[in-house]
């Protein structure tokens, strides 16, 4: 298996990476259960690479359904160091239209029912998230869209709902009017816990509907909304590889050591299970009981 050193969740009309070479498909178990699904590890342009389909292959997993604690950790396990997270998205503004690219900034999670971090039962740790992508891979992204020609939007504020249905009309105005760009369902508790992880995070979000906000607008249809999807794939794949090819070698960003100050618990109270389940998001910051 190659040194991992990039990851890469595909989200809806994304179940694989056309160029990845000397690819194998890796059964990961983690303390938090299966991932999504086999992960696929290879290279791409000499760098290893690791694919993971949020969703499952075919499409199995709703997005409540989808175990990002265990998709997270599955890509920490491997290496992983940046990971790209592709996503389907409902513009909430005209200027975010369907075809085009977003690289989201900013977080407002409506979700309701997902485990959003690996921590508790006896270790509390209060992660810093006030900015919850990395700034250092947005910025590759973006480049990387611009220079290949993408109708690209270099920030955004997703909202993230529950899901699997589409939102109301009430409900997507209520987002417009909180100054909302974007609409998905798996950017969190996703990014939240790669930061947990101390992953630098970053998303390229298509946009393929404007969401249900138009009055007069038809109500969205899947088949429409994935095949705009579809349609961005090629291009997303090609600023992927382009955006790897422009990684620094050393990574200098708060993601790198977000969890340094975040654990509140003093070592000699973690339980020691905790203590060995959470040895690889932890340990080098657990080595000794804290005072």
């Amino acid at each position: 298996m190659p040194n991992v050193k990039v990851g890469v969740i595909g989200g809806s009309g994304f179940y694989k990476m056309e160029e990845l070479k000397g690819v194998k498909e890796v059964e990961i178990d983690t303390p938090f259960g299966k991932p999504s699904d086999s992960v696929m590890t290879g290279t791409l342009d000499d760098v290893g690479i690791a694919f993971l389909p949020r969703h499952g292959k075919g499409h199995r997993l709703t997005p409540s359904e989808v175990p990002y604690r265990a998709n997270i950790y599955a890509m920490k396990s491997l290496g992983v160091e940046w990971l790209i997270s592709v996503n389907a998205v409902g513009g909430l503004k005209f200027k975010m239209k369907p075809g085009d690219l977003v690289i989201p900034d900013q977080i407002i999670d409506c979700t309701r029912s997902r485990a959003t971090s690996f921590f508790g039962e006896g270790i509390v740790a209060h992660v810093p998230f006030a900015d919850p992508f990395c700034p250092v891979l947005s910025q590759i992204l973006f480049k990387s869209a611009v220079r290949l020609g993408a109708e690209a939007h270099p920030k955004g504020t997703c909202v993230a709902i529950e899901g699997p249905a589409f939102s109301t009309r009430a409900e997507s105005k209520l987002y417009r009017s909180w100054d909302a760009d974007i609409i998905g369902m798996t950017l969190s508790p996703e990014a939240r816990l790669a930061r947990e992880a101390e992953i630098c995070y970053a998303g390229i979000a298509g946009v393929t509907d404007y969401d249900s906000w138009q009055d007069q607008a038809e109500p969205l249809s899947v088949d429409v909304i994935l095949e705009t999807q579809r349609k961005n794939i090629d291009i997303i794949q090609k600023i992927i590889k382009l955006s790897i090819a422009w990684l620094p070698p050393e990574r200098d960003c708060v993601c790198s050591r977000a969890m340094k100050s975040a654990i509140a618990t003093g070592g000699k109270f973690i339980p020691a299970e905790q203590k060995k389940k959470l040895e690889l998001l932890t340990g080098k910051y657990l080595k000794g009981d804290k005072p």
